[in-house]
């Protein structure tokens, strides 16, 4: 496994980070419940290596995540070392308050649901939810993230969101460390590419998350007609279909193509994938390790570069 230094920040981690908004269980959205029991012995798993990097949020499942996380923190007897665990603030559940006295309670009940005194990193999560003007004024959640890391609660900082032009703007303010941009550079499009580019240019981490957006690409556009979450139009699914078919012809699985496409770019430090069972440890590492010809790249790649600027999405 791949250790790469984490932006400007002297934080090391894998080239894939564990993704685990499924862990708390939220069948509305992945279709299946996660036990108590599962999720534990999923992060006991991946404590046993290869992947040194855990990716969860205040909201995820309810807190669940978090909850299960850090049981499992608990009975290892603390985060191994060289493992990083990252989460994020959200507003309160079912209201739009993403005030600054809200990102401090946030922040506490992450503390108190991981275990951790000190939170390595914790990002801004969905910023769309309010306006820039909002998150930036005087007594605002970047404030309060920006004196909870004076103060040592947390070492870095970063944001996660969807709009490229809006995570554009928060790293303009120079006060985040990393960014994690969801569902936006893919075998299918790749609209992230001038965060990308910026990130790089920044020193800062940058985090790719839902490699796969949604299932497409590991179940093929047949088995699920959707990108990221949402019915795609047939243009898309044809330009997967072919995708799905190269991969056929070199013996190579549709889902080690879409992961590696992330891995193999040098801008991305790490990866995100979701992981809410044991076996999924040793399934992505399977993932990572296909080798892939030249050639087959030579064919994906022309079929990736007509999503650049978005998707095809599906006719009203």
């Amino acid at each position: 496994m791949t250790i790469r230094p984490f932006g400007r920040t002297d934080l090391r981690v894998s080239e894939i980070c564990v993704g685990t908004s499924a862990l708390g269980s939220f069948p509305a959205q992945y279709g299946y419940e996660v036990s108590d029991e599962a999720a534990v012995a999923t992060i006991a798993r991946v404590f046993e290596g290869p992947f040194t990097f855990i990716d969860t949020s205040n909201e995820y499942g309810g807190g669940d995540s978090e909850r299960r996380i850090g049981r499992a923190i608990a009975a290892a007897g603390g985060v191994p070392e060289g493992v990083v665990v990252a989460t994020k603030v959200d507003p309160l559940p079912g209201t739009s308050d993403f005030s600054g006295e809200r990102v401090r309670r946030s922040v506490e009940e992450s503390r108190e649901r991981l275990g951790l005194d000190v939170l390595p990193l914790v990002y801004l999560h969905d910023p769309e939810k309010i306006t820039f003007e909002e998150a930036t004024a005087p007594g605002g959640p970047l404030e309060a993230l920006l004196e909870l890391k004076a103060a040592g609660v947390i070492r870095y900082l970063g944001v996660a969101g969807g709009p490229i032009d809006l995570e554009l703007q928060y790293l303009a303010t120079d006060a985040f460390d990393a960014v994690i941009s969801h569902n936006r550079y893919t075998l299918v499009e790749q609209t992230a590419e001038p965060l990308l580019d910026e990130a790089t240019r920044r020193g800062v981490a940058f985090v790719n998350a839902a490699p796969f957006g949604g299932g497409m690409l590991v179940k093929g556009p047949d088995a699920v007609p959707r990108y990221c979450y949402a019915p795609v139009g047939e243009a898309t699914l044809d330009r997967v279909r072919q995708m799905e078919a190269a991969c056929a012809r070199f013996g190579v699985p549709l889902a080690a193509a879409a992961l590696q496409f992330s891995t193999r770019d040098p801008r991305v430090t790490s990866t995100i994938v979701g992981m809410s069972e044991p076996s999924r440890i040793q399934q992505t590492v399977d993932l990572l390790a296909q080798e892939i010809p030249a050639e087959l790249w030579d064919e994906l790649e022309p079929l990736a570069r007509v999503g650049r600027h978005g998707i095809e999405l599906q006719s009203a």
